[in-house]
């Protein structure tokens, strides 16, 4: 074999290898956000995993998950180093302006969680000149920037170390997505922790992806058949342990 027959060799291996790279999806994802996506076993689960994974199927997709904190998953998006995130990301008129949604398929909020013996905070209006913690980068923090100006704001790259912070009594409270709240406190609070108030704020999740993405339409069209044919609300009542409300 000549050299340049060892050279053409390599080349050509080197393009299938860039081929192949090219042709796997790289999947933004948090450390774990539960019930929506967290690692059991090492295996990747959740609501939105369950969902991302039979659209990729259908498809026919290969992927690779890529974790990172969510202020990094957000800017990942806008800058397109990302092909697509699962991230429980609120669909946001200021994020419309830098990123693609997916259709909506869970309806949130934003909840109070404080010590299960603070009886001084029963909702939003009861935060001056207290601490407040938030996740940097998501909707909590824009709604606590935006509306608590007499709040002293802590702010944490993932929530389970904003309540953590409220359990052991070093901020006064956390705010953050509702069902993320909810589930944190009946599995991991160990009755140290309640939520108070009001569900604020409404809002849809959605899939995110880089502006102008080609993956967006086919996602589209995988979710809505598996919203038409019944997999979306067994996954759905899987998780959540009741039917979603009619789309």
């Amino acid at each position: 074999m000549t050299r340049i027959h060892t050279l053409l060799i390599g080349l050509l291996l080197m393009a299938a290898f860039t081929t192949a790279q090219a042709d796997r999806l790289t999947v933004a994802i948090p450390s774990a956000f539960v019930p929506f996506m967290f690692q059991e076993d090492d295996e990747w689960t959740g609501f939105e995993v369950e969902l991302w994974e039979a659209i990729a199927e259908e498809n026919g997709w290969d992927y690779e998950y890529n974790t990172m904190n969510f202020s990094g998953i957000i800017t990942a998006l806008q800058t397109g180093r990302v092909d697509v995130a699962i991230a429980a990301i609120t669909i946001t008129s200021e994020r419309e302006n830098t990123m693609d949604f997916s259709h909506a398929y869970y309806d949130s909020g934003l909840m109070l969680m404080v010590r299960a013996d603070n009886d001084e905070i029963e909702g939003i209006d009861d935060l001056d000149g207290k601490q407040l913690a938030v996740t940097t980068g998501t909707t909590s923090d824009d709604y606590a920037e935006t509306n608590l100006d007499n709040t002293e704001l802590r702010r944490f790259s993932r929530a389970e170390q904003a309540y953590l912070e409220v359990r052991s009594g070093r901020v006064d409270a956390a705010l953050h997505d509702t069902p993320n709240v909810l589930y944190y406190i009946e599995t991991a609070g160990d009755g140290d922790v309640k939520a108070v108030g009001e569900n604020l704020e409404a809002q849809s999740y959605a899939m995110a992806f880089p502006r102008e993405s080609e993956l967006r339409n086919d996602v589209n069209i995988a979710l809505l058949a598996m919203m038409e044919d019944g997999r979306y609300a067994e996954i759905y009542e899987h998780w959540f342990g009741e039917e979603p409300d009619p789309r």
